[in-house]
């Protein structure tokens, strides 16, 4: 009857929340008293409420009892299934009052209310950082426990979240389920997905505070007004190099780690990164998926393309801190500032000498193995000669 009346007579005295059973009640006094009565029968995890984890047991018995009547997928929590089933009736109720993004969950609405508002609730007690979500704290927590429960099926890498091992999987299943509606496009992650779709809305809320520049997302303005600021968040443990993105710290850690599974099917060359074998063997197939509008000019990269935009554009964001130059990209700063620096950050393994360009230092090691080369060629000549002269018994 208490779900047709509403009636909750079960209330906690610590928070407040009523209840319509004494058993839930007791279940979520667990939460105060940090009690953790239940055990995973796979893992160490400990839960407070069963229902937790029974939750979490289906990540190791791949149970999904909630499935799709329209589309036949399955799910391990009933709230995931009802929030998939949105993308079948296309209902979102729920609109942002800063902007005009609408939702079909207002779990989800909140969370994206906190992009305008700044709000972060999930803070991390070990360290103090906060976040916008409890699954981006979760993922956090793992950088303090180190504990990677999750091994890839085709190979040894190991991983702390559950969703990470699935993208992982991808590099080797070559799953794409993400796909466009609007060009049927497809994408290994929702992510990568949703940053696509701009393409077709055009939608750039987000306005850099130092240039014209505007974004589709928050993190994005975040990232690029790095470039004004100089700011790096992201330190290496091993060396103590720093960087402006999380992604560019962990392709700089395969330096360490010297980790390289993904091998070129028309070379030898290996990579540390899918996206860098990808990119590499463009080499030998000749595409070039990134054009320009403007003009029809087409490239391997998509930063090659964004750095042939500035023709068109005339745009320079980026002044010299030592006299009136500007530049349209931060690298063409960076190399034109040694000029008054004098840095020299590439040095030769084999001699020691520095130069400006990493061109140069390439330039220089090929002369320098063409070098040795000629040398060993010329003492192998020598010796042969030498042992000629011995067999005939000439006098050298």
């Amino acid at each position: 009857m208490r779900v047709h009346t509403g009636e909750k007579p079960y209330t906690c005295d610590q928070c407040g929340k009523s209840f319509t059973r004494s058993a839930y009640l007791k279940y979520h006094m667990n939460i105060h008293t940090g009690e953790k009565p239940y055990k995973c029968s796979h893992c160490d995890k400990r839960c407070s409420l069963l229902r937790d984890i029974k939750r979490h047991e289906r990540i190791h018995t791949g149970e999904k009892p909630y499935t799709c009547d329209q589309c036949g997928r399955s799910f391990t929590q009933l709230g995931h299934l009802k929030h998939h089933m949105n993308i079948h009736t296309g209902e979102k109720p729920y609109k942002c009052s800063h902007c005009d993004k609408r939702f079909s969950r207002i779990g989800a609405i909140k969370t994206h209310e906190r992009i305008h508002t700044g709000e972060k609730p999930y803070t991390c007690d070990q360290c103090g950082k906060s976040f916008t979500r409890s699954a981006y704290l979760k993922h956090h927590m793992n950088i303090h426990t180190g504990e990677k429960p999750y091994e890839c099926s085709h190979c040894d890498k190991r991983f702390s979240l559950l969703r990470d091992i699935k993208r992982h999987e991808r590099i080797h299943t070559g799953e794409k389920p993400y796909t466009c509606d609007q060009c049927g496009k497809s994408f290994t992650r929702s992510g990568t997905l949703k940053y696509h779709m701009d393409m077709h809305t055009g939608e750039k809320p987000y306005k850099c505070s130092y240039c014209d520049k505007r974004f589709c997302r928050s993190g994005e303005i975040k990232i690029h007004e790095r470039t004004h600021t100089r700011e790096k968040p992201y330190t290496c443990d091993q060396c103590g190099k720093s960087f402006t993105r999380s992604g560019t710290l962990k392709y700089h850690m395969d330096i360490h780690t010297g980790e390289k599974p993904y091998k070129c099917s028309y070379c030898d060359k290996r990579f540390s990164r899918s996206g860098d074998l990808k990119t590499h063997e463009r080499i030998h197939t000749g595409e070039k998926p990134y054009t320009c509008d403007q003009c029809g000019k087409s490239y391997t990269r998509l930063l090659c393309l964004k750095k042939h935009m500035n023709i068109h554009t005339g745009k320079e964001p980026y002044k010299c801190s030592h006299c009136d130059k500007r530049f349209g990209l931060l690298s063409h700063l960076k190399t034109h500032e040694r000029i008054h620096t004098g840095e020299r950050p590439y040095h030769c393994t084999d001699c020691g000498k520095c130069f400006k360009h990493s061109s140069s230092l390439h330039s220089h090691t090929k002369k320098t193995i063409t070098l040795i080369e000629e040398n060993k060629e010329q003492k192998e000549s020598s010796e042969v000669e030498e042992k000629n002269h011995v067999k005939t018994g000439d006098k050298i």
